[in-house]
């Protein structure tokens, strides 16, 4: 497994329509959480965005991920980055 970066920026529209969709996108980050697969998640408190770090086999479904995400189709974000990233810190989370 690698991890990836998700950057999703919000649309003009994006804060009122995040109240609406934020249940479905919960739900959808649900099942990664079981299975341990969220590093880390949540929005920009500025309120740019948000900021998803996800476990994925490759990089082609990280972004499937990303693009099948409520907040992508319907309007949150007006747009989404994925980008491989390797944690450095904090140790502790790194596989031995």
């Amino acid at each position: 497994m690698m991890k990836f970066v998700i950057l999703g920026f919000d649309g003009p529209e994006g804060e009122a329509r995040r109240k609406i969709h934020r249940p479905a996108h919960l739900a959808r980050l649900e099942p990664l959480d079981a299975q341990g697969r969220v590093v880390l998640a949540g929005p920009l408190t500025d309120k740019a965005g948000s900021l998803i770090v996800i476990e994925a086999d490759s990089f082609e479904e990280a972004q499937r991920f990303a693009q099948e995400d409520p907040y992508v189709r319907f309007g949150v974000f007006e747009r989404v980055e994925v980008h491989p990233f390797m944690q450095v810190f904090p140790k502790a989370a790194l596989p031995s």
